[in-house]
């Protein structure tokens, strides 16, 4: 799972070419991945403004007033394109009453006016709180040595108040510790807490996808780190290990036992079991924050860890490598 903080303003959060060749399809991407498994800090930064929730001004809510819902996303005031919190505020400093919002839900634009209303300080209020960022911490999977694309995550980052795909215009990953980790419960997920240095980068998002984050690497990489990509047919239910950081920037290498393998979900295929007593011990099982630790089986990586299972967090699901590797190609 990734573990997210969200920015809220505005009262407003992978010379020579391998390929893998499976029956009637050619795959483009290396037959070996540099495997991850660093914690690192991820900012992804939306198209336009996203709407988050609403506040009243008076007795009245200018926004649900003007017909606009959770989960809109403001591109344009009057004629003037948002891309930014700030874009927002230096418009509604201008002393308007009412301004024409344009913005998108479910892929279609619409328009609507939306009046700014007075609050006892006599200030202009939008009645939106509202969102262009957010900033959280997961686990690096994969680097492609020939293209230089890395996969992190093994899911899309959602949204928490919205709970939909945050549609995003940039992005980079960047160096990060963990500090400490909270401790899983029935019912109740723990979560690793990190320290970010957004000012080390390693790479440039460029895709929020259901399957990973998926970007442009920049940093040096770690050949002597090259294994073999496993296709579905060669993952078998037993044992296997998932290399993740617990503490500071550590990569450590822990048992599980994978209990089932199912190719009907995009991203929940790989169902398992925490057996390492160690991990069992610091963490309780599986974490926010362990999302895209890489899972290896017989020398070669087979995916990656997606979600915890809430009602028992010593087991957990993991995707496919290459699930993910397919959508580099895209």
């Amino acid at each position: 799972m990734f573990r997210q903080n969200t920015k809220n303003k505005l009262l407003i959060f992978f010379l020579s070419l391998s390929f893998l060749v499976m029956p009637g399809t050619i795959y483009a991407y290396s037959s070996k991945v540099i495997v991850g498994g660093e914690n690192i800090g991820i900012e992804v930064k939306s198209k336009g403004v996203v709407i988050v929730g609403f506040y009243n001004v008076g007795n009245i809510s200018p926004g649900k007033t003007a017909g606009l819902e959770i989960g809109d996303v403001i591109t344009k005031i009057d004629d003037t394109a948002i891309n930014k919190i700030a874009d927002l505020t230096d418009i509604i400093t201008t002393n308007k009453t009412a301004v024409t919002i344009t913005y998108t839900r479910n892929d279609e634009t619409y328009q609507s006016s939306l009046k700014l209303l007075k609050d006892s300080d006599n200030t202009y209020k939008t009645g939106l709180y509202v969102k262009d960022a957010i900033l959280g911490i997961g686990t690096l999977t994969f680097i492609d040595p020939i293209t230089k694309t890395f996969g992190a995550l093994g899911h899309e980052i959602t949204e928490k108040s919205t709970k939909r795909k945050f549609e995003i215009n940039s992005g980079t990953i960047f160096k990060s510790h963990v500090t400490g980790v909270d401790k899983s419960m029935r019912n109740s997920p723990g979560e690793k807490n990190a320290k970010y240095f957004t000012n080390e980068v390693y790479g440039n998002i460029t895709k929020n996808e259901i399957n990973g984050i998926y970007g442009k690497y920049l940093a040096p990489i770690d050949n002597s780190r090259l294994l073999e990509i496993a296709t579905s047919e060669e993952i078998k239910v037993g044992e296997a290990t998932i290399r993740t950081v617990i503490d500071g920037s550590k990569i450590e290498e822990f048992k599980i036992n994978i209990i089932k393998l199912s190719n009907n979900s995009a991203i929940k295929n790989i169902l398992f079991v925490v057996t390492d007593k160690e991990l069992l011990a610091r963490t309780n099982g599986i974490v926010q924050g362990m999302s895209g630790s890489p899972i290896i089986q017989n020398n070669k990586i087979i995916g990656a860890i997606t979600h915890v299972v809430i009602d028992n967090p010593h087991n957990g699901y993991g995707i496919f490598i290459t699930n993910m590797l397919e959508e580099t190609e895209n």
